[in-house]
Order: C-alpha cells, then structure tokens, then sequence
C-alpha cells in the first residue's frame, strides 16, 4: 500500500523536468496539479516561465492539461491564459477524471503523466491510476486550509517510506 504515495520521479520544480525524455517515453498528456505546483495559491495569473514552458511542451509533441481540486473560478484564469485544457474541481485522487481525461483523450493510462506537489492527491492518484508520476517541491510554504492537513499526513507517510528506504525527501532523480 505505502508503494502507492512512491513518485515515479522526483524533482525540485517543474522547470527540472525533462519533458522530451517524457516525450521518448511515450507520455502524451502531461498532467499539471495548479496550486503549489504551477503557481502560489494567491498567484491569480501564470507567470511568463509557466507560459514559455507550456508553450515548449507543445511543441515537443505533447498537450499539458490542468488538473485541479480547486475550484472553477481559480482554475480558468489560467486555462485561459496557458491555453490548455483543465479539469476543476477534480476530486483527486478519485479515478473518475483522471478516467475523463484520458477518453477524451484517447490515451492509456501509460501514455500520461502527472505532476504535483503532494504525495496523497497527486502522486497517489496517478500511481492508483498507473500512470507516470512526478512529485516537485510546493512553490511557496503557503497552504489552503484542507492542504495543511494533507502536508501532516504527507510527513508521516514520508517518515514511513524513508524508514523502508522507499522514497527521501531532497533526495531528488536524475
């Protein structure tokens, strides 16, 4: 079971990642999470970088897709200005939108990862799902309420996982 909060991959942000190995893996849809991955929960727009590097995932081959347990009204603005598809609300790590996306899609579960900054929502989800999972640092220390909560069960869960030499924080791949 503990198996299930072990990332694929694990890197500093989500500029560290090399996306044209990705892209030779075989990874289609690329998965981002927003809040503490992509931008700071109190950011209201993406930032240029974000913009560029979307941009640059395009170009590879592959589509980004904006996956989110917050709500609309957060998510959209930067849909819009990323250009990308999202997901709102999404209720990670239930497999019901992860299953949406990849029938719009058209893709396996093999041919899409996902990239977050917490290990019971996002890591988990995409691990339950059998796809490609990636855990970044969070961009900033600060938290939604529901967040908190989750981070005090994530440090248990890590204090488990490095005890099994499973997985240790700051000990990043590649």
């Amino acid at each position: 079971m503990m198996e299930k909060f072990v990332p694929d991959m694990y890197y500093q942000s989500i500029y560290r990642i090399d996306y044209e190995k990705l892209y030779n893996m075989g990874i289609k849809i690329i998965i981002f999470d927003l809040d503490n991955t992509i931008a700071g929960i109190t950011a209201k727009i993406p930032t240029k970088e974000v913009i560029d590097l979307m941009f640059k995932i395009k170009e590879i081959g592959m589509r980004p897709v904006l996956m989110s347990n917050s709500e609309k009204k957060r998510v959209e603005p930067f849909r819009n200005a990323l250009e990308i598809d999202s997901c709102a609300s999404a209720r990670k790590p239930f497999k019901k939108n992860y299953l949406k996306i990849m029938n719009i899609y058209r893709v396996k579960n093999e041919e899409v990862a996902c990239i977050g900054d917490q290990l019971i929502t996002d890591i988990y989800g995409a691990n339950k799902m059998g796809m490609t999972s990636i855990l970044i640092n969070p961009i900033s220390k600060k938290d939604r309420f529901i967040t908190l909560f989750n981070r005090f069960i994530e440090k248990i869960i890590i204090k488990i996982l490095e005890k099994r030499d499973l997985f240790k924080k700051g000990k990043y791949y590649d």
